[in-house]
């Protein structure tokens, strides 16, 4: 029996290459190719996106927290400033208003 080369054709996907030493190992017989290849990788966008909208949300989450806390900051500062104020006006008219100008 006569050696041959292996056929010089592309199969499609299927078997693009069939090395030389196993097609004159199978010369006869049947066999069947098994083309394994790797899964496909994401892109990376199916990373960043997702990424992209949590930390949009955190620092969303962080400004809203942020604001409550200086808007709670004002409100106590302005009760205690005018708390403060109340004190000195407060005994300015109770003394204005419960003892009588006139002595009898």
């Amino acid at each position: 029996m006569r050696r041959q080369e292996p056929p010089n054709v592309t199969l499609g996907p299927m078997a693009p290459h069939i090395p030389a030493d196993l097609y004159r190992q199978a010369e006869g017989q049947p066999f069947v190719i098994v083309q394994t290849t790797a899964a496909p990788r994401r892109p990376a966008r199916a990373y960043v996106m997702p990424i992209a909208v949590g930390l949009a949300g955190a620092f969303g989450v962080m400004g809203t927290v942020a604001a409550a806390l200086a808007l709670f900051e004002f409100a106590a500062r302005t009760a205690a400033l005018i708390g403060s104020a109340a004190g000195p006006v407060g005994v300015g008219l109770s003394i204005k208003l419960f003892h009588p100008k006139t002595k009898k």
